[in-house]
């Protein structure tokens, strides 16, 4: 994976981790944001969480000092509105939502754009992972719970690009994405703690754009099942994928705990995204 535009991993020596710190945690003990290192002097830091009825984020960004504090709380309302609007709108417990009408054959995808997008990406995704991951394999015809937080996190992210704001972060959970610089103005550091294995030294990632995907224990434990079956997935304990769109990462995160080791051949040749790691029960 190219550096600067995908993650660079490597197990650090402990001395090391513990001299740069990292700015993100994902994983047990838990996922947590490291208070911000000093700010360089050209650019405003801001820290934003915001919880909806079925997620929590937080929104890390480092703008440019000539956007100005007024043009950053702009960008920040603008995405917090983004993830709040496809909560209410494309939530699958909302009996009222766009994907639960869609459901009763009450509108059709093409009745609005951003319906659409998400059910093409769901069919995408199903093709991808050999149908390991199927949005249609679920009581009630259509549920595209397996990348909608991936699918939210990168509409809001691109709601802050479009108002300059181009260096942040945002998780959920043991997801993220990343782009740009952290406000100590070097890459993000992220470490990836093992979901089971506590004192075991973390996994870091340095990204300056990218997005990790979990599922499992440190991800939505007990919301996976084998759509080939209906039962649930039991033959790992985590699994986390990592490449340039959460929305993709997110699927195949789900669909590689769902697969087991049989879906690793989906990272190999040419692929952007790789199975960083899989967890065995």
């Amino acid at each position: 994976m190219r550096i600067d535009e995908q993650p660079r991993t490597r197990w650090p020596d402990p001395a090391t981790f513990r001299h740069r710190r990292p700015d993100l945690r994902l994983g047990s003990p838990a996922h947590r944001v490291d208070r911000a290192r000093a700010v360089t002097p050209d650019r405003i830091a801001v820290q934003h969480h915001v919880r909806t009825t079925t997620a929590e984020y937080t929104l890390l960004l480092n703008a440019p000092t000539w956007l100005g504090r007024r043009g950053v709380g702009e960008a920040l309302r603008d995405a917090v509105a983004e993830l709040r609007a496809i909560d209410l709108t494309y939530g699958p417990t909302r009996p009222d939502s766009l994907v639960s009408r869609l459901r009763r054959g009450e509108i059709s995808p093409e009745s609005y754009a951003p319906l659409a997008d998400l059910v093409d990406r769901c069919a995408a995704m199903r093709a991808a992972t050999d149908g390991w991951f199927d949005a249609w394999a679920v009581p009630g015809g259509f549920d595209p719970g397996g990348l909608l937080g991936g699918w939210a996190v990168e509409r809001a992210a691109a709601r802050l690009r479009a108002n300059g704001v181009h260096d942040y972060a945002v998780v959920c959970g043991a997801d993220l994405v990343v782009r740009g610089h952290a406000a100590h103005g070097g890459p993000w550091r992220i470490a990836v703690h093992h979901p089971i294995e506590h004192d075991r030294p973390p996994l870091v990632l340095e990204m300056t754009a990218g997005a990790i995907g979990t599922s499992g224990v440190s991800g939505r434990q007990g919301h996976v099942v084998d759509p080939h079956t209906g039962q649930p997935a039991d033959q790992l304990l985590a699994a986390t994928v990592v490449g340039p769109d959460l929305t993709v990462a997110d699927a195949y995160a789900t669909a590689l705990y769902a697969a087991g080791p049989a879906g690793l051949a989906w990272f190999k040749g040419n692929s952007d995204y790789r199975a960083l790691s899989a967890q065995r029960r």
